[in-house]
């Protein structure tokens, strides 16, 4: 393809360079018939009886000609040199790129996932793709619950332009490939992509087949483009295997199943869907995998295997891809083989059991690769293909569009629109039945508290749905700190939702919301990640919400809330202990010094006494932790950063007639921590107080609005203050 543009340089230059010797070959002929003596340049071609007038057209139009041409050849130049500038050496010029699919073409992938781990990989292989692509793309998930509802919650939230997501229901598929014994660590779900022209639209002709595995190195349609060499019998395109598994010489006794030669890997395959539904091959693979097992038992390699088998008794249905479109890292394979240097990678597949810690001798180089996609920020993928068909206005597009940018309050409003990915249950999560009086821990956090989750974890032994605000790479950081932790690893009974990182201000209710909306109990216990339980508080809260017959009555149990100035506190394990460290000064009621009415109408003289729970009035900046049904209101999310966030919702609960009830027995202590981010701008931002004032006034009107009087005591005290 290449050379093809460059052909056309070089016919232009011969062509222009034969014109000029025409050229002169007519002055000098004309020299000659005015007595002048010509040089001797070989034969002559115009007949010399040519009259000068003859000569002197020919000549014009010969000069006219040479000109043409001259512009041709220089805008041919022009145009390669632009193209280099534009586009990458290694991937050729324009022309090249054009040939390799069609302008807009959509290039269809299929992935078969399964569970929490696999539905990460997923997200750093469908990055590595994004990153390079220039067409758009219709992902085909073989997802079983788990991996649907992470990737189709992450996806929806995500918002990329020109990527379809489709859903196919992994268990539907099993009873295709459950009798099929298989050894792989993959599971059943290794063996499905067997199933997919049964499973894939019956009008899709072709697709790219992909394990979460794999890393793109370059632009996906170039593999996409490879459909236009298959010929006569070809249906499938498959890299040779790059290990001597199949030649069984690993170890003793080592028996494969049959293959061609070296066989061939799955872990990137072209499918030709239309050719292999009319050749059968659903009963195809079905006998041959019946076939072999008679003599093999189980597979090993899961679907591999059966490919293998298949393709070594009908060798013309394979079309073998070059290597470097599955360059496969494991312990036992020649990869190294594959490419000479960075410019020939196209396709890494960390082909092992082991990923990143396989032997290789470039490994560092391609743990590099890997690493540059699974911490790139996602959100800087959202960017539209120019020159194709767009999708329909996003929602927070339309959105942003009705702001006022000269709105000092653009960066708040802004902001409170703006569209977050979220990764739920972003680590494996294990939810059991819950009673009718379950309760969980719901709270936010970011980087800098994370420290906090493992005394959390010795304080509350319930389920927590927590709400985590993070960087793509600060998620990694994580996920090697829990994984790491002996503490978190005990614990299946944490949901951590991964919310990313988008714009300057932290979106606290947004977070809040998110854990709220995945807590699997009844009722949730909203506090935050900043705050220690009493030891036993969970069962505690479980035997009050029976008590209290919130089920048929709709009520906020307080948990009231103290804090201490010391980092290290002797926790005390009761309430006569905290009223003894009250006393001498080792305790607080929480932001006495700061904030007192926050938490003034909990009522801490009477609850030092009391032995059953007490109701206590809604009063203006009223914000106490609260136990309520998971159904309450959520939270507002126009209030980011520091102020005003959990005020709000406590007044649209006292709206909606919850009845506030202080536990006698219950209480929560707030640890000593840097001030946030938020809470320093608040204070030294003129401009920033401002803005949270004029969003209480928003609210308020728009709460008067969904409650029409019941909410006037609001604004009365609003306008009293």
């Amino acid at each position: 393809m290449l050379l093809l543009c460059r052909s056309k340089t070089k016919l232009l230059v011969a062509t222009l360079t034969l014109l000029s010797f025409v050229t002169l070959v007519f002055l000098l002929a004309g020299d000659a018939e005015y007595g002048q003596s010509p040089k001797p340049i070989g034969p002559h071609f115009l007949p010399r009886s040519s009259s000068h007038q003859e000569l002197e057209v020919h000549l014009r139009e010969a000069v006219e000609e040479n000109r043409r041409l001259r512009l041709q050849l220089a805008e041919l130049w022009n145009e390669d040199a632009r193209d280099e500038r534009e586009t990458p050496k290694d991937n050729g010029t324009r022309c090249e790129q054009r040939s390799l699919t069609e302008k807009c073409e959509l290039i269809h992938v299929a992935i078969v996932c399964a569970g929490h781990n696999s539905s990460r990989d997923v997200v750093t292989l469908v990055k590595s793709i994004l990153f390079h692509r220039r067409n758009p793309l219709h992902l085909h998930l073989i997802a079983d619950a788990v991996a649907l509802n992470v990737l189709g919650n992450l996806f929806k939230t995500w918002m990329v332009p020109s990527l379809k997501i489709s859903f196919y229901n992994a268990s539907a598929l099993k009873p295709e490939v459950s009798w099929i014994p298989n050894k792989h660590y993959s599971g059943i779900y290794g063996l499905m992509k067997l199933t997919l022209t049964k499973a894939l639209p019956s009008d899709l002709s072709k697709v790219i087949v992909l394990d979460t595995d794999i890393t793109f190195a370059t632009d996906i349609a170039e593999l996409w483009a490879i459909f236009r060499k298959f010929t006569g019998d070809q249906v499938l395109g498959l890299v040779e295997n790059q290990s001597d598994w199949y030649l069984g010489n690993l170890w003793k006794n080592h028996k494969p199943w049959p293959a061609l030669g070296r066989g061939f890997n799955t872990g990137v395959i072209l499918l030709l869907l239309d050719r292999l539904r009319l050749i059968g091959w659903e009963e195809m693979w079905r006998l041959t995998a019946e076939r072999e097992l008679m003599n093999m038992l189980s597979t090993s390699l899961a679907d591999q295997d059966i490919f293998n088998a298949v393709i070594k008794s009908s060798p013309t249905l394979v079309y073998q891809l070059p290597c470097y479109w599955n360059v496969q890292l494991s312990d036992h394979t020649r990869s190294e083989q594959c490419y000479s240097e960075l410019a020939d990678l196209k396709v890494i597949h960390w082909n092992s059991p082991h990923k990143l810690r396989v032997k290789n001798k470039h490994v560092e180089l391609f743990r590099t690769l890997y690493l540059t996609f699974l911490e790139y920020d996602g959100s800087l993928l959202r960017r539209e293909l120019i020159g194709c068909p767009t999708d329909a206005v996003q929602q927070d597009e339309a959105a942003l569009a009705q702001l006022n940018e000269e709105d000092p309050c653009y960066d708040f409003r802004r902001e409170s629109v703006a569209s977050h990915r979220v990764h739920l249950s972003f680590l494996p999560h294990q939810t059991t039945p819950a009673d009718a009086y379950d309760v969980t821990l719901v709270a936010q956090l970011s980087m800098d508290r994370l420290q906090m989750l493992e005394l959390i974890c010795r304080h509350w032994e319930g389920p927590m749905s927590l709400a985590l605000y993070l960087s793509d790479a600060e998620a990694q950081q994580f996920l090697r700190y829990a994984q790491a932790s002996e503490v978190l690893q005990s614990r299946t009974n944490i949901g951590y939702h991964v919310v990313y990182k988008e714009g300057q201000l932290y979106p606290v209710n947004l977070l809040r919301n998110v854990a709220l909306k995945n807590a699997q109990t009844p009722y949730v216990f909203l506090s935050d990640i900043d705050f220690l339980p009493m030891y036993g508080l969970y069962e505690y809260l479980r035997k009050s919400i029976a008590e209290q017959d919130t089920g048929n009555a709709q009520k906020a149990l307080i948990v009231p809330a103290f804090e201490t100035l010391r980092y290290r506190l002797s926790f005390p394990k009761s309430k006569a202990e905290l009223l003894s460290m009250l006393d001498m000064g080792a305790l607080y009621t929480f932001r006495y010094h700061v904030w007192e009415k926050g938490h003034a109408p909990t009522n801490y003289a009477k609850w030092r006494t009391a032995t059953t729970p007490y109701r206590v009035d809604w009063a203006p900046d009223f914000e106490p932790y609260v136990v309520v049904s998971r159904d309450c209101p959520q939270y507002d999310q126009r209030f980011l950063g520091f102020g005003w966030n959990k005020v709000s919702h406590i007044m649209e609960l006292d709206a909606k007639e919850y009845e506030l009830v202080v536990l006698p027995n219950a209480f929560i202590i707030h640890m000593p921590h840097a001030p946030s981010f938020d809470i320093s701008k608040f204070r030294s931002s003129e401009n920033y107080r401002l803005c949270v004032q004029t969003l209480k006034e928003e609210f308020h009107q728009d709460l008067s609005r969904r409650y029409g009087s019941a909410a006037l005591k609001y604004l009365a005290a609003e306008r009293s203050r």
